[in-house]
């Protein structure tokens, strides 16, 4: 099998996530519920996790590193806790369903900061001359569909100098990008686990600018005689037992991020997606949808001239190469690229990607659209 859907998740993880999610369920029972061996094992390996974190992506507090199913979920809980009806809301024109659906379910008003595909100065002039009417922003780090790197620094400046709260989905930066949530000043940073942290699925982190508004209400160990959730973080966005062995394993894939630095990891994948480029550039049967030097992640959509992009990708599939067709859950993305009619073909890099095993899949790709010729 040949893995290039990483960009929905990484399933080739490094060795160390697997071992680290057995030993937890074999040693670990759930933290903040008792005084025991095995519940307090589970408590430190929850708290060394949420430390890991705090200084991968330089929180000052542990404390304000919120564990969460997905981004997805740590979306949802900053969106709720920030966003009434009728709260107009400034978006990117690249925003995942993550966000425009939660926005929509609260009755926000959508503004949009249209921009051209790989064009950062325009993206930041739409943010600039939108930003008076915005009593939020919320903001996409990478579009999961094309890897456009948006100047999420600059647009952080704007909001903070207009006094406007941010919220930031960090979903395809985590573990490629600096991520440096102080000088961001972000109300919250969403991240789901298993990406570029090479955690589990069901895992993900919520970093808290602000105390939050809890989406869940249940158990946190502490305060059991309150009938509301604690009024302080993590506990007041955390109801319910932790999930453990995942938990484990993302500390484990956090420190295989820390170990070999997210920038040489950007850097491997982006080398791989130049090998991409190389491959397809001069074949006609491809259309390509590539940036300048730095202002594309290890993403590369395309479309093969003539099939449909769900036939392309199946057709792959039955080879053994894993590609993403559609629109990845991200219409404003592709409105923007002009591809919201077809969709695209989705490859995704990871350090565990070969150049052989991307040769193979661009040979591939121009294999079937000769055919279909």
């Amino acid at each position: 099998m040949i893995y290039l859907d990483n960009a929905a998740t990484t399933l080739i993880k490094p060795v160390s996530v697997g071992r680290a999610m057995l030993r937890a369920m074999q040693e670990c029972a759930s933290p903040g519920r008792g005084g025991h061996r095995a519940a307090m094992r589970a408590a430190e390996l929850v708290y060394r996790c949420r430390e890991t974190a705090a200084e991968l992506f330089h929180v000052p507090d542990p404390s304000r590193v919120v564990f969460t199913m997905n981004a997805t979920h740590g979306l949802n809980i900053a969106i709720n806790s920030l966003v009434k009806e009728k709260t107009k809301v400034l978006i990117s024109g690249y925003e995942h369903n993550a966000v425009t659906r939660p926005l929509r379910q609260r009755g926000a008003e959508i503004i949009v900061a249209e921009s051209p595909l790989f064009d950062s100065e325009a993206c930041l002039h739409a943010f600039e001359e939108q930003m008076g009417q915005a009593g939020l922003v919320i903001c996409t780090m990478v579009s999961n569909v094309f890897g456009f790197i948006l100047p999420i620094r600059k647009i952080a400046a704007l909001c903070r100098a207009r006094g406007v709260p941010l919220i930031v989905d960090a979903s395809q930066a985590a573990g490629v990008l600096d991520i440096d949530f102080q000088a961001l000043g972000a109300a919250f940073v969403a991240m789901p686990g298993h990406k570029g942290l090479f955690g589990p699925q069901g895992t993900g982190l919520l970093l808290c600018g602000q105390e939050g508004e809890p989406l869940l209400f249940g158990g946190s160990g502490s305060d059991s005689l309150l009938q509301e959730m604690p009024g302080y973080l993590p506990d007041r966005l955390e109801a319910g037992t932790h999930n453990v062995p995942g938990i484990a394993g993302l500390l484990a894939g956090m420190e295989y991020v820390r170990e070999r630095g997210a920038e040489k990891i950007m850097d491997q994948e982006c080398a791989l997606l130049c090998t991409a480029v190389e491959e397809l550039r001069d074949f006609a049967g491809a259309e390509l949808f590539t940036g300048q030097e730095g202002m594309q992640s290890g993403v590369l959509s395309l479309r093969v001239r003539g099939m449909d992009c769900d036939e392309a990708a199946n057709q792959l599939s039955e080879r053994g190469i894993c590609l993403r067709s559609g629109l990845h859950c991200a219409p404003f993305a592709h409105k923007s690229a002009g591809t919201l009619e077809t969709g695209t073909l989705r490859m995704s890099f990871s350090p565990f990607v070969s150049e052989s095993e991307l040769r193979l899949c661009c040979q591939a790709i121009r294999e079937l659209s000769q055919r279909k010729r």
